[in-house]
């Protein structure tokens, strides 16, 4: 018959021929599963990383979102540091037309010629004020 099937049928399938595809399946499932995993290793890894970076600098990332701390800071640093400014602008000041109505009445008011400057003053020293004889 030119048109119609051979008379000898295919011969049959083996079990190799059958299980092939099934393992490569699962080839290419495994493939996938460990490149998916070392991905999943990777950032978390990245993530501890980037948290115990951001914990240094008081940043917690939480379920509620980001929380910034406060560094905690001793009132005597704060204290020491915010009267080391102002002696810095005590001692750079400058008042070149200033005529107090109060003190140095004498002083004459500068022309221009002179800048006097303004009276220097020692910024506070605990090792200066402990060793004061009395």
């Amino acid at each position: 018959m030119a048109w119609g099937r051979s008379s000898t049928p295919p011969p049959p399938r083996s079990a190799l021929s059958k299980l092939l595809p099934l393992v490569i399946l699962f080839i290419v499932l495994g493939a996938f599963a460990f490149v998916g995993y070392h991905l999943y290793l990777m950032f978390q890894k990245i993530s501890d990383t980037t948290s115990e970076k951001m914990q240094s600098k008081n940043v917690v990332f939480t379920k509620d979102g980001l929380k910034v701390g406060v560094k905690e800071m001793k009132t005597e640093t704060y204290v020491d540091t915010t009267q080391g400014f102002l002696v810095k602008a005590w001692n750079l000041a400058e008042w070149p037309s200033y005529k107090s109505r109060l003190w140095n009445q004498e002083a004459a008011i500068n022309s221009g010629k002179e800048t006097p400057k303004a009276e220097s003053r020692n910024p506070f020293s605990r090792h200066s004020s402990s060793t004061t004889t009395k």
